[in-house]
């Protein structure tokens, strides 16, 4: 009997002092004012990355030269509690459309602001570089770093920007 053993899919959460409504648009159409320039894959410097509004949708990074690189698709959009992303990328961070895995969003609100909660599942499909990828998504300057680079943006606004 041959025994493989999965990783774990890697969840993060974060509080954001803000209505759902904002936290959910603050992640999704505001990505570009919390995504790193460091985060990228394309050759060019990162102008945004753009996650287009709608199930079937793609999730791209658009580039200062105009290039897009491809990162995944939008499975479901449900705003504003909801957002189901493929993402796409090698633990190399090169685009595989042979290669999905998930990266599910919810937004609950709680109390006066919104839990967020993040799960990218399905790692276990980049076949035997799959713990290289989850610790990588999962390290300092994965989705923890991320879910506070996005926490920090949406707290500063305090959602005054709806």
């Amino acid at each position: 009997m041959n025994l493989h053993i999965q990783p774990a899919p890697v969840r993060k959460s974060v509080f954001v002092n803000a209505p759902q409504t904002h936290a959910f648009k603050v992640f999704t159409s505001g990505i570009g004012r919390w995504w790193p320039k460091s985060h990228k894959i394309g050759q060019s410097a990162l102008e945004r990355p753009v996650i287009e509004p709608f199930a079937g949708g793609r999730w791209f990074e658009l580039d200062v030269d105009g290039s897009e690189c491809e990162i995944g698709k939008v499975a479901a959009w449900e705003p504003p509690s909801r957002l189901l992303l493929i993402w796409q990328l090698t633990p190399e961070f090169t685009f595989d459309p042979g290669l999905v895995t998930e990266v599910e969003v919810t937004f609950t609100p709680e109390g006066e602001g919104t839990r967020v909660d993040l799960e990218h599942r399905h790692i276990e499909r980049a076949g035997a570089k799959a713990d290289a990828m989850r610790e990588t998504v999962s390290g300092p300057g994965g989705w923890p770093a991320l879910l506070q680079l996005y926490a920090d943006e949406t707290n500063s606004e305090k959602g005054d920007a709806e």
